[in-house]
């Protein structure tokens, strides 16, 4: 019997996540060309965007837009980052499934990040749980606790601490948790001990891993995670994204690495990873002034007979 789930599913978040680190600006027809070519590569949760005042992040004011295509695609879950109740509400407007509300557990993170400390983002979970609730809809609210293994600006950030927050967050009226490694600190041995507790706090609550491969032990920490019984992880097309508070960081887990992986593993997730490599290298076409990670589109598909690699699709 597998120690690991049998079926994984993967949310794109590089059009929030990925893009709000970069300095280009995407334009909206090619990001509905993106979410076009991730859906038909099987892609069933993608985070198109995030609900923030558009000055603050101009590549990321169209995210209504975004909202309004992706919600025609059948069986597809949209989801946007949303950092406090006006942007819900604005979310809602708009018929996201589901919302995701960033905490900090490291205190000097959170006020540096979002200028609130992790208790003032509990409360204000709490108002959003309330708004959606009068709104009268069935979108999600996720609470994901970042830095939840160390942070750049505090150092350590206690286990104990995190598990408060994700108690504090269900107990507000949050549907779901995650954990995030926002500045790319864990390791394995963490990643297992501290999603073990998390388990056992949250259950089935417990939705979600974000990793980055900031010290290249993303893929690693995925397998960590899934042996805690995860099933659900944030990749990005690429590796793009990062922390602007994580200085040398190279980014998310790339989707298409993650799922060769777990092809690898015989664990099912739906995905042509041909499909992605060829919509990877059409985003480094559009993005040419950026740095784009991962292994896969660089050393290609192996042969099934061994003998040779395939050309990849893009250098990048």
């Amino acid at each position: 019997m597998s120690l690991y789930p049998s079926r994984v599913m993967l949310r794109e978040v590089g059009m929030r996540d990925g893009l709000q680190s970069l300095s280009s600006v995407l334009p909206t027809e090619r990001k509905i060309e993106w979410i076009d070519a991730a859906y038909a590569a099987g892609l069933r949760e993608i985070e198109v965007g995030s609900f923030v005042p558009p000055e603050r992040l101009p590549q990321l004011a169209d995210t209504p837009a975004l909202v309004a295509h992706a919600r025609t695609l059948p069986g597809l879950s949209v989801s946007a980052l949303v950092p406090n109740l006006k942007g819900a509400e604005r979310a809602l407007a708009c018929g996201v499934d589901r919302l995701l509300v960033p905490l900090s557990a490291s205190h000097a993170h959170s006020l540096a990040n979002l200028r609130k400390t992790p208790d003032d983002v509990i409360a204000e979970v709490g108002r959003i749980r309330a708004a959606r609730d009068a709104a009268g809809v069935k979108t999600k609210i996720e609470g994901g606790v970042g830095t939840a293994f160390g942070c750049t600006l505090q150092g350590g950030v206690p286990e104990a601490e995190v598990m408060r927050c994700l108690a504090a967050l269900l107990d507000v009226g949050a549907d779901d948790v995650s954990l995030a490694d926002t500045v790319g600190y864990a390791g394995p041995g963490a990643v297992s001990r501290l999603f073990t507790q998390a388990r056992e706090l949250a259950g089935e609550r417990l939705w979600c891993g974000h990793f980055h491969d900031t010290r290249g032990l993303a893929l690693a920490n995925v397998i960590a995670a899934l042996g805690t019984g995860v099933d659900r992880f944030d990749t990005s097309l690429g590796g793009i994204g990062g922390c602007p508070h994580a200085p040398g960081a190279s980014g998310n887990a790339a989707t298409e690495d993650l799922a060769f992986m777990l092809d690898d593993m015989q664990i099912a997730t739906g995905l042509d990873i041909d499909a992605l490599l060829a919509l990877r290298a059409r985003l480094t076409m559009w993005l040419p002034d950026e740095t784009f990670h991962g292994a896969l589109a660089r050393a290609g598909l192996p042969e099934l007979t061994g003998a040779a690699c395939k050309t990849p699709p893009s250098a990048a």
